[in-house]
């Protein structure tokens, strides 16, 4: 057996002559760009100017020569991946058209090719051109509000529904539209004479302490029938068994049973060990295949159960409820081959950091490439999946369903393996933006509807999403489905919690930014898990300049606006601001203080959740990444550089963390702990901004077991009689012997009614890359610069006067001149 990508193509557009270098995998976008035909996408509003291309149809060719022993075997042609509508031609014959950027089609090329030279042709009509005439014979628009028709000029049409394709690409509130077509996974030939293995699945029905227990599915084509001996072996196991084999594909099953097996863990409970599991595969005369899988041994579900509050929702993994701390990933580029194994790594290494066990991989954007969950297994990272539907409804005619059904089928059988994926989600938020169980609920999609028509569009959406997808998963793999993120229940399900959200399901909370609600809502609304949640900040002055100038450093010029997919969200940022912070004194502070403002976001955020343990057992906050360089949730920026959130994300994240909140002048401590129980000595101080203690407490504590227990009680009036709060700081502090300390700082007032100086910061380097970091006066929020690419231990930290900090950093290249620089929010303020 004899694998081999296709390799040289050249592209052009369809109806012109001049042919150009194709570099497969890509896009035309990536494909124009390096060939010097249009310049950055990304650089101010440049965007604008290349809606053009999805409107054209394009041709991508190359050759591949075939010998007298290859005519005498089987050859199949895989395409892992094209986007989207794709006739394909060989030898000027259309031997197949193509119509799902998900779907992996496979071809038998013997029929088609001969001895020597042949041709290879694959034109991509435009998504465009193609869905057009669907819009008119569809006769109404179904609602799609992120597609951004009019970026398109295509006014109020927007077609994004009738493409199975990365619904982003048509545009989102964080991102551009650029609506691509191309190959953007390998086309691979493969030759085999006997058989060929599709795939292998080792399902496993238990995995206890002392005893693993399920099978190995194996999926084989066969060119030749007759019997096969099929080798299966691992640590500690290894079985053979002969099976007299038909032409053409069909499924094996081996019996794998592991005594004392090493199971997966996330990385926090345990070690990720994988598995790898050999196969061979013999004939009567030789050996015919040979392959490998990695895997984990692990069971992992969703537990959707009735309780006191109303129903749970929490992922458990090998029997141990686990609190889920992460947040949802989106593509990391808008040209999705841009992105990288190293790309990758940056955003798993990004995400151990800051001491996250999954990521949640959002229905707006693409099923990712094997490598990303081949890191997350490596890493013991869970992964959230949804399917690729998102903020839209979507047609339910026959061709649509169908295609989304063997979407599903091909998405679920290559990813399956990877013990990472804990579930799959059927969409991102249609169902509570349709309500379908309120009459005038969610986002007011059915009122431009009939009320058949009402019925019509929700019968659809329940093929999809309660019928077809559930039948996919449910046979084909072993977690969990959950059709909605987040899922609305049903009126009658009257559960309440008095923090005001459903007892049941997970939540998007988005009151704090959309609704403009101040930060104390993160504490008044909190579900039984909070999968999307958010706060928008700008990235850093490095990455700004990489697609405006000086000139245009101002929130209102065209680049920064047309950066800012979200509205009026550089406004939105700056009221919120107002609020919070001081007065920043120019352009780059005000970059700067975005950041800090997003920290204190999430930071109540986080914390309101993960106190609310075990009632709440996750929270993923939107989001990690950027496909582009943009003002986002995002807490690392499009370059990889970490925003003052992801810093404090990796501090809230803790196993062990000290949680203090304000209710009806009572001041409590919360110890939220995500494993065993500790005791040790838990310390609270008041003192002022100058180093004055006022008040100090030493109390022996418990920190109980995956729980979040109050630990202190305080009268607020009492506790700051007769001192002025502006100049007051809490300082929490859990220690056990010989232990790393946890500590919480608490401030009775908002940060711009702070005493703040402006005194210098002293950086001095101890050894390597190891610096110490201290001020005379109180700091808030220190940020750290490099002169080099890379990133610190910690950042935008507060100290207090004369304390020391030491720090790590990390140069991305190895660099070993390093400059540091320090400075407190006073240099950044008025």
């Amino acid at each position: 057996m004899e694998k081999r990508q296709l390799t040289d193509w050249t592209f052009k557009q369809v109806g012109t002559k001049h042919t150009y270098p194709a570099y497969v995998p890509g896009c035309v976008h990536t494909d124009l760009l390096k060939n010097g035909l249009i310049s950055d996408p990304f650089y101010e509003d440049r965007e604008k100017e290349l809606q053009w291309i999805d409107k054209e149809d394009w041709q991508y060719e190359t050759t591949f020569e075939v010998t007298q022993k290859m005519l005498e075997k089987m050859m199949t042609l895989t395409f892992h991946g094209l986007d989207t509508y794709a006739d394909i031609y060989i030898n000027g014959v259309c031997v197949k058209q193509t119509a799902n950027m998900f779907r992996i089609y496979h071809l038998d090329l013997n029929q088609y090719v001969s001895l020597g030279k042949n041709t290879l042709v694959i034109v991509f009509q435009s998504p465009i051109k193609t869905d057009l005439p669907k819009l008119d014979a569809l006769g109404y628009q179904l609602p799609a509000v992120n597609d951004d028709s009019e970026m398109g000029g295509l006014g109020d049409k927007k077609l994004s529904i009738f493409a199975r394709k990365a619904p982003y690409h048509y545009g989102w509130d964080w991102g551009p539209r650029f609506v691509t077509s191309g190959i953007y996974k390998p086309v691979e030939l493969i030759i085999y004479d006997a058989l060929v293995v599709d795939d292998i699945y080792v399902r496993m029905d238990s995995v206890e302490k002392d005893e693993a227990v399920g099978e190995a599915e194996v999926t084989v084509s066969v060119a030749k029938p007759g019997l096969y001996t099929f080798t299966l072996h691992t640590e500690n196991f290894r079985i053979e068994e002969t099976f007299d084999l038909q032409h053409n594909q069909q499924t094996v099953t081996l019996p794998v049973v592991i005594n004392n097996p090493t199971r997966w863990y996330t990385h926090d409970l345990g070690e990720p060990y994988l598995y790898t599991f050999t196969l061979t595969v013999r004939d009567e005369m030789c050996l015919v295949a040979h392959t490998q899988v990695k895997t984990g041994l692990r069971k992992v579900r969703l537990v959707t159960e009735p309780d006191e509050a109303g129903q749970s929702f929490y992922f458990e993994l090998n029997g141990e409820p686990l609190f889920i701390k992460g947040a949802n990933h989106i593509p990391g580029d808008s040209f999705v081959t841009e992105v990288t194994k190293a790309s990758y790594q940056k955003e798993i290494d990004a995400a151990l950091f800051s001491n996250m066990n999954m990521l949640r991989v959002w229905g707006g954007g693409i099923y990712e490439m094997d490598e990303f969950y081949e890191l997350c297994d490596e890493a013991g990272i869970l992964v959230w999946q949804d399917f690729m539907f998102a903020c839209s409804m979507y047609p339910g005619d026959a061709a649509f369903l169908d295609n989304v059904k063997q979407e599903a089928i091909d998405q679920v059988i290559r990813l399956r393996r990877h013990p990472s994926l804990a579930l799959w989600c059927g969409n991102n938020e249609m169902d509570s933006a349709w309500a379908h169980y309120e009459e005038n609920g969610g986002w007011g999609w059915k009122q431009a509807f009939s009320h058949d028509l009402r019925e019509k569009i929700w019968a659809d959406y329940q093929t999809i999403f309660h019928t077809i997808l559930k039948e996919v998963v449910d046979e084909r793999t072993d977690v969990c489905y959950w059709s909605s993120s987040p899922l609305k229940f049903e009126a009658s399900d009257a559960s309440r919690h008095a923090l005001g959200v459903s007892g049941s399901g997970d939540v998007h909370y988005w009151d704090v930014w959309h609704g403009k609600q101040p930060f104390t809502s993160y504490h008044d609304h909190v579900g039984r898990f909070m999968s999307e949640y958010g706060f928008q900040s700008f990235p850093e002055k490095s990455t700004i300049e990489t697609f405006m100038t000086e000139k245009d450093y101002q929130i209102d010029s065209v680049p920064m606006l047309h950066h800012q997919k979200n509205g009026d969200g550089n406004h939105l940022i700056e009221t919120y601001m107002k609020d919070a912070l001081p007065e920043p004194k120019d352009f780059e502070s005000f970059l700067y203080l975005s950041q800090v403002l997003q920290q204190e976001a999430m930071k109540q955020a986080i914390e309101a959740h993960r106190k609310a343990m075990p009632y709440c057992m996750g929270t993923l906050y939107w989001q990690l990444n950027d496909c582009w360089p943009v003002a986002s949730w995002s807490s690392v920026d499009y370059y990889g550089r970490y925003k003052a959130m992801h810093y404090q994300a990796k501090e809230s994240f803790k196993s062990q963390i000290l949680v203090v909140s304000e209710t009806d002048q009572q001041l409590a401590i919360h110890g939220v702990n995500d494993q065993e129980a500790v005791t040790g000595k838990l310390s609270v101080v008041l003192q002022t901004l100058t180093g004055e203690v006022l008040f100090e407490e030493v109390d022996n504590v418990t920190l109980m077991r995956k729980t979040s227990t109050t630990l202190k009680m305080f009268d607020q009036s009492n506790l700051l009689e007769g001192v002025e709060p502006a100049g007051l700081v809490l300082v929490v502090q859990f220690k056990r012997m010989h232990e790393q300390v946890i500590e919480q700082r608490h401030y009775f007032v908002e940060t711009k009614a702070l005493e703040l100086k402006k005194q210098a910061v002293t950086v001095k380097q101890l050894k390597n890359h190891t610096y110490a970091i201290s001020s005379l006066a109180f700091q808030k929020a220190v940020r750290l610069v490099a002169s080099v690419e890379g990133h610190f231990s910690e950042n935008y930290f507060d100290l207090l006067p004369d304390e020391v900090k030491e720090v790590v950093f990390y140069p991305s290249d190895g660099s070993q001149c390093i400059d540091i620089e320090a400075e407190g929010m006073g240099a950044f303020i008025k």
